[in-house]
């Protein structure tokens, strides 16, 4: 069995930035479809830091309140 590879697909980085390119040169695009291209990327990049950051998310069940 292969091992399988862990981090975001190099292919689907590249799609999504590709869309990102496109949505700014095309004017046919409505700007609901503009927008859930930009959503895309933004949840890309999301995840890119939660993947590279191991400290992501870890404060929340902190008291800061001292």
């Amino acid at each position: 069995m292969a091992k399988k590879t862990t981090g975001i697909d190099p292919s689907l980085e590249n799609a999504i930035a590709d869309l990102l390119k496109e949505v700014g040169v095309n004017t046919e695009w409505t700007l609901t479809d503009k927008m859930k291209i930009l959503d895309r990327a933004l949840k890309l990049e999301a995840l890119k830091l939660k993947m590279t950051n191991d400290d992501w998310g870890s404060g929340f069940n902190t008291d800061e309140d001292d």
